[in-house]
């Protein structure tokens, strides 16, 4: 799936995105700015999550639940040194509970994504806007 959008539009994107035969491991890629963080907050409130969501970048994981009772975890990467500073917080328990698993800056912990999972990469486009590429 490839569209490009506006912000205005970015809680019709949160819902097609959703529409889409998805891994419970999710990994953002863009620069600093592109919308990553503006977008997985829109796909939690997709999913039905209340309480306000932020980004996880001190904390490097927050937990939320969904409208089904699920949990969603959000995952911030940018400041780890190591991927031991991941192994440390527990992440690969995270991984694999069968949970959401929402991931920035993924290429800071290549070795412990799972096999399956989807893709979503944002870029800064001309006019503010944003074209996605998801591979699932």
């Amino acid at each position: 799936m490839q569209i490009t959008f506006s912000l205005e539009q970015i809680n019709a994107v949160a819902e097609q995105i959703l529409a889409q035969k998805l891994k419970n491991v999710i990994l953002f890629y863009g620069e600093m700015g592109a919308g990553k963080t503006t977008l997985i907050k829109n796909l939690a409130k997709s999913l039905g999550v209340k309480s306000p969501t932020n980004s996880p970048t001190f904390s490097l994981v927050n937990e939320y639940q969904t409208a089904e009772n699920k949990l969603l975890y959000h995952f911030d990467m940018y400041r780890i040194k190591s991927e031991n500073e991941a192994y440390d917080i527990g992440m690969e328990e995270y991984l694999y509970s069968g949970n959401w698993c929402f991931i920035e800056w993924p290429e800071k912990i290549p070795n412990l994504i799972p096999e399956e999972h989807s893709i979503i990469k944002i870029k800064l486009i001309d006019n503010g806007k944003r074209e996605l590429i998801l591979t699932s």
